[in-house]
């Protein structure tokens, strides 16, 4: 998991864990408090020498947790029996879903996945000081389908660029329509940009050769 592990002074322990907390934006019962070194005010024979209090503060990750957990109990509602495999990083949850209906969790142009994707977010970082992207496949979906719209741009923008004419894609969601632009951002001949309102927004490529 990707804790958040820091250390914190203050003149006394409850200052320095009140600074910590500030810091990560997160109430005490969040974290785990380890005091490293009290504060004192009194040195050797009594020669008095003011030494700062340090702790560490251990604020852990439970994201890849509530992700299984939420996802496990709505696939149950959903009467499919699946298996649930999260792998954390620092900054994204990549969670994989196996089960022998992955038709289901698909959808029609993946619309179902991007809403489970977008809900299992929701739930993910309600509570969670650390934002995690969370990005949710089934059977290599999202693979599959990057590809085929690589190879659908290409087509399209060889089109535009032959006729002369723009052309529009079919409506895509948000992250569709990034891999089509992405895919042809580099080409000279052609322009491309988004009509349309959500969720028919859709991509238009121009021929500017």
């Amino acid at each position: 998991m990707g804790n958040v592990v820091i250390e914190q002074s203050g003149k006394t322990v409850e200052e320095a864990i009140s600074l910590a907390l500030e810091q990560l934006d997160v109430t005490e019962e969040q974290v785990e408090i380890e005091i490293l070194q009290e504060s004192s005010s009194k040195g050797l024979l009594g020669i008095k020498k003011e030494k700062d209090a340090i702790i560490r503060v251990t604020l852990h990750d439970y994201s890849a947790e509530i992700a299984n957990d939420f996802l496990s109990e709505l696939m149950g509602k959903m009467g499919m029996e699946a298996t649930i495999n999260v792998e954390d990083s620092d900054e994204k949850l990549l969670v994989d879903i196996k089960t022998n209906k992955s038709g289901v969790i698909i959808g029609r142009h993946g619309e179902t996945l991007d809403a489970i994707q977008f809900i299992t977010s929701i739930v993910v970082n309600r509570n969670n000081p650390v934002y995690k992207k969370v990005i949710i496949d089934t059977e290599g979906y999202r693979v599959k389908r990057e590809e085929t719209l690589v190879v659908l741009a290409n087509r399209l923008a060889k089109k535009a660029i032959d006729s002369k004419k723009s052309v529009s894609l079919e409506p895509m969601n948000p992250y569709e329509r990034r891999i089509i632009h992405s895919t042809l951002q580099q080409n000279d001949k052609i322009e491309t940009y988004s009509v349309g309102e959500e969720p028919h927004r859709k991509v238009v490529i121009k021929s500017i050769g």
